[in-house]
């Protein structure tokens, strides 16, 4: 492994371009007004007939074309997931003023996430060996590769032939790879194209997520998903997600770029085995304390937790004593504007970290729409129903995965 140059160990990561394809809005602008509107993109699943399905609440990207985003060539080799990711790394380069053509093509890295996408894909493949029979062998390829689907056509697409490489840590995934990103920039990558999308709103990945027993029953998008509510019952399932450009600070400078913000601190912990009889134990508070002190922040010095809001009673009581150890009941404005979108899975601690970033630059922090009765057990100054105004110049975005992955990321004003 190539040693990490020393002028690049004590500069911080900044990001100086976003893509977002979310439910409530196509296209970063789009998305923060909807945001910040309070405008939810949660109803009911029109991609497939849910009718008889037990959750028929969903958040679909609804003014996605695929033919407008993605040349027909691979519109016939990937799926909507993959589609998705690439048109938010295309608004993210050209919100960077990057042009990839006019950079080393080893020194372009490409890292992201994946969780539940693929699975329409799979189905696809699926269909096609009920119909074609045990002759047909694509299933078994396709699961192979799936994973790794946007990552390899990011890189394909813009020439991009340094390192590459996705991480599958659930929703905890999309701050991983920031971190990853942050490694491959502190050796020998002048820019990464980091962050995550999903896409499994087909009736393979819905049954496979109605499994976990998490997902929302309701029928009403405005009582579906209600984190820290007293009415909680779970969550509902998303697509979409971000995409981010990550360069060297004094790179990013030198030709012009107007950075969003700089990756300041990250931590990542594992939850313990859950054990008979007893209450499951949570590390995430551990992953905030490591995140600040590599940050060189304290507790008081951060203005908003963007929090994972799981929806469901028990995690949110585990996520908001995590919180509340760390900077004290109340002690820091919390929000979760993931419920007007839903749990995006690798898309959606991507997500957050894009709008905390905005948040950063605008000084001001996003709603949790649809909360009425904050739970009292959950101690959590929320930010509810309107945005609170800042000033925002450090932000915490907590993450985690299904399976017990935990991971904290702050960001701070460039």
């Amino acid at each position: 492994m190539t040693e990490p140059r020393p002028d690049r160990r004590a500069t911080r990561p900044v990001v100086t371009g976003i893509g977002v394809t979310a439910p409530n809005g196509l296209g970063t602008h789009a998305y923060w007004q909807a945001t910040l509107d309070g405008k939810s993109g949660l109803g009911r699943i029109t991609r497939f007939d849910a009718t008889r399905y037990p959750v028929r609440v969903a958040g679909e990207v609804t003014e996605f074309d695929d033919t407008e985003h993605v040349p027909s060539r691979l519109a016939v080799q990937t799926d909507h997931w993959s589609h998705l990711g690439l048109a938010a790394a295309d608004m993210a380069l050209h919100d960077a003023g990057v042009k990839p053509g006019d950079l080393p093509e080893y020194e372009m890295a490409v890292v992201t996430a994946s969780s539940s996408g693929g699975t329409e894909f799979g189905q696809r493949e699926i269909e096609k060996l009920w119909s074609q029979g045990p002759q047909y062998v694509g299933v078994y390829q396709s699961i192979a590769w799936f994973y790794a689907a946007t990552t390899g056509q990011i890189s394909i697409r813009y020439g991009m032939r340094g390192p590459c490489g996705v991480i599958c840590a659930e929703q905890a995934g999309g701050l991983d790879v920031m971190a990853q990103a942050r490694r491959l920039l502190r050796q020998d990558a002048t820019i990464v194209v980091t962050g995550g999308t999903d896409a499994s709103l087909c009736p393979y990945g819905l049954v496979a997520q109605i499994a976990t027993g998490m997902l929302s029953p309701r029928d009403d998008p405005e009582r579906a998903y209600l984190p820290f509510d007293t009415d909680a019952c779970g969550y509902v399932p998303g697509e979409g997600g971000a995409m981010l450009i990550m360069e060297e600070e004094t790179a990013a400078r030198a030709r012009g770029a107007r950075p969003y913000g700089a990756i300041a601190g990250y931590g990542a912990t594992f939850d313990p085995r859950p054990e008979p009889g007893r209450q499951p134990r949570s590390n995430l508070g551990r992953a905030i304390t490591l995140a600040l002190r590599e940050a060189g922040v304290t507790p008081g010095d951060v203005d908003v937790v963007f929090a994972d809001a799981h929806g469901t009673p028990g995690h949110d009581l585990a996520e908001a004593h995590a919180i509340a150890t760390v900077f004290g009941p109340y002690g820091v404005p919390v929000t979760a504007p993931k419920t007007m979108t839903g749990r995006l899975y690798a898309g959606g601690a991507a997500l957050d970290v894009a709008t905390a970033l905005l948040s950063v630059r605008d000084g001001v922090i996003p709603p949790t729409v649809g909360v009425r009765a904050a739970d009292p057990a959950c101690e959590l100054d929320l930010v509810r129903a309107t945005p609170r105004d800042g000033p925002v110049r450090n932000a915490l975005v907590l993450a985690r995965g299904h399976g017990g992955f935990n991971a904290a990321l702050l960001v701070t004003a460039p």
